[in-house]
């Protein structure tokens, strides 16, 4: 396997990023996850322009766009995979034992890994702790990612695949690597970015494809949707069969599955929308 490192590709086995770089020190830095289909990333634009927001957000020089671009398409090539995880990681780099950052410029990585495609449906969870929708790293894709491990592993314990948060003000966010939607008297609603919910690219797609509402939403809105699902890069639109150990009905409704259908449908037409 081949990654892309310090401006080419490198063997797993040898590539070495430094034990002071500050995303691992400090968790200083940025990524994204784009699915990669037969070799071909999807929506690559629209994670790159997330990726520099959340760069610029940080306070970290903006991506060499060209590079990661070159990096993403070496990579893909060096490693094919029917269905693939395409991670770009970008960091503060090499840097102190502390919060101030180095001066030797950021370290970029891009890397793939095999995966397969989520199951139509599935169990989530609600967890007690909560987003802060007024952080410093509100709404910027970081590498800070320990409290969606904690998360996560709870979900997992009770059966889940995923965790949902509310935010400080007890409204409806995210998850730990999701978005959620839910319809409500046949119409799909899902929390603003106001919420302090990531920007997803699979959320905005949706939103884009169905006319779905950004609404302020309570977390028992969970409780009353005929509907929920989940968006993300890697399960695309999945439903939601139980939350909280509470069926929901058969899953996918019939909204649900005409969003799959829809979003299917748009993004095997245009891998760049």
């Amino acid at each position: 396997m081949k990654i892309w490192l310090d401006g080419g590709l490198q063997d797993i086995e040898s590539a070495r990023v430094s034990v002071f770089d500050h995303g691992l020190t400090v968790g200083d830095g940025v990524f994204e996850t784009v699915k990669a289909v037969d070799g071909a990333p999807f929506a690559l634009t629209r994670h790159l322009d997330r990726l520099t927001r959340s760069a610029r957000g940080l306070g970290l020089p903006d991506p060499d766009l060209d590079e990661v671009r070159r990096a993403c398409t070496a990579v893909l090539r060096a490693n094919p995979v029917p269905l693939g995880r395409l991670r770009i990681t970008y960091t503060g780099g090499h840097g102190p034992l502390g919060s101030d950052r180095g001066e030797h410029g950021p370290t970029l990585v891009v890397a793939v890994g095999e995966t397969t495609r989520r199951p139509d449906s599935t169990a989530v969870i609600t967890v007690p702790w909560t987003r802060n929708e007024r952080g410093a790293l509100t709404g910027l894709k970081t590498t800070s990612y320990a409290e969606n491990v904690v998360a996560l592993a709870r979900a997992h314990e009770h059966g889940a695949s995923e965790a949902l948060f509310a935010n400080t003000v007890g409204r409806l966010c995210e998850g730990t690597g999701s978005n959620v939607f839910v319809v409500l008297d046949g119409e799909i609603h899902t929390p603003p970015l106001a919420s302090g919910c990531l920007a997803g690219i699979t959320r905005r797609l949706v939103v884009e494809w169905t006319g779905a509402r950004e609404t302020d939403l309570p977390m028992d809105a969970l409780g009353r949707a005929e509907e929920v699902f989940l968006t993300s890069t890697l399960r695309d639109v999945q439903a939601v069969h139980s939350v909280d150990g509470r069926e929901q009905p058969a899953a996918p409704g019939p909204v649900t599955a005409k969003a799959m259908r829809i979003f299917d449908e748009r993004s095997g037409s245009d891998l760049d929308p």
